[in-house]
């Protein structure tokens, strides 16, 4: 009999529960044990936050959105924030607190579910202390080089998608400028995907820096076509040219990466001081993180689940499993982290961006 640990890590994505269905399933077929670290590796720190998983526990969770076991952003057991007795912060390397409690547990296994951040902090658990590692891609700004997709991102436009569906009709009746912005950190596929088929008439994209003059220049040549109004998409690290990325103030103790967030309302004012316009900005945020995940995630995330449980019945550790083509591949991590998937500029989304009028900022 196999023991297997599964912990989900960093932002959630819809399509989690999908995963840890299809590996506790899987795994029990197999005769094997599952087990859930809640929050990240709290349960490999404390393990009173391990739970064990059956597969009557996850026979109903596949079209529930985010995940059972919970999930940190904070969570780095090499870098843990600790609070002292004087009640100030230090940061703290626990990772031998973990490995100890894995050994001790008697697991064969870590599935460590996340985007580059969790799977950066699982391989240096494979290098560095020789923890069995399997992982599983998951974000929802589809921006991890090695697989093709990740589960999350489809259900993540569909929202943004659907979102500026309904911004069409309240933009039109009052002639004003609309700014939206979405998530995808330094790569903009759920603004490119979201903002074709959404219709939007300007998409900004962290890849190319735009030029604000352009941009309210698209603005106002709809008034010679008899559209009085606009829509504008901009990806969370969309830079002007010249300009630093937009965060917001303040940083979180133990976060692994900048918060970003603000560039939206920079943009609605410039193009309000520029060209007079009624302007307004929303940040759809964590919707686009919620609800239930699509039929095409539900599948990609169940077909994550079942190839990491292969690939333990395999013996093949320090691995991710990969969506290439029609099928599921094994990649090595050290190849998956740091590698972050930017939108190509001879792709064919931002050539049909470009032909069917949506301006892109330069």
């Amino acid at each position: 009999m196999k023991k297997i640990v599964i912990s989900t890590g960093g932002g959630d994505a819809p399509g989690l529960n999908a995963v840890i269905h299809a590996v506790v399933k899987s795994s029990y077929l197999r005769g094997w044990e599952v087990y859930g670290s809640r929050s990240g590796y709290k349960g490999l720190l404390d393990t009173d936050e391990l739970v064990r998983l059956t597969p009557e526990m996850v026979a109903e969770i596949t079209p529930t959105g985010g995940t059972i076991l919970g999930s940190t952003n904070k969570g780095n057991p090499f870098a843990m924030p600790v609070q002292n007795m004087a009640g100030e912060y230090q940061i703290v390397d626990v990772s031998d607190r973990v490995m100890k409690n894995f050994t001790r547990r008697g697991f064969d296994c870590h599935i460590a579910v996340g985007g580059d951040g969790s799977l950066e902090i699982a391989q240096r658990f494979a290098a560095e202390k020789g923890m069995p590692v399997i992982g599983v891609p998951k974000t929802i700004d589809n921006d991890l080089e090695a697989t093709q997709l990740t589960f999350g991102f489809d259900t993540a436009v569909s929202t943004a998608t659907e979102a500026l569906d309904k911004l069409h009709s309240t933009a039109k009746s009052h002639d004003r400028v609309l700014v939206v912005e979405v998530m995808g950190r330094d790569s903009g596929w759920i603004a490119l995907n979201s903002g074709i088929s959404g219709g939007a008439d300007v998409i900004l994209l962290p890849e190319i820096p735009f030029d604000m003059a352009k941009v309210c220049a698209k603005i106002n040549d709809n008034e010679a076509y008899d559209k009085h109004y606009a829509i504008v998409v901009v990806a969370e690290g969309a830079t002007a040219i010249g300009a630093d990325k937009v965060c917001k103030d303040g940083g979180e103790i133990g976060r692994q990466e900048e918060c970003l967030g603000g560039i939206g309302e920079w943009v609605a004012k410039e193009i309000r001081q520029r060209t007079e316009k009624d302007t307004r900005s929303l940040v759809l945020g964590h919707l686009q993180r919620g609800g239930t995940p699509t039929t095409f995630d539900r599948l990609l995330a169940l077909r994550f689940g079942g190839a990491a449980v292969r690939l333990v019945a395999e013996g093949k550790f320090g691995q991710m499993v990969a969506l290439e083509g029609n099928g599921m591949i094994a990649v090595p991590l050290e190849q998956v982290i740091g590698r972050r998937k930017k939108v190509p500029m001879d792709c064919d989304k931002i050539l049909t961006a470009r032909e069917i009028g949506i301006c892109l900022g330069d």
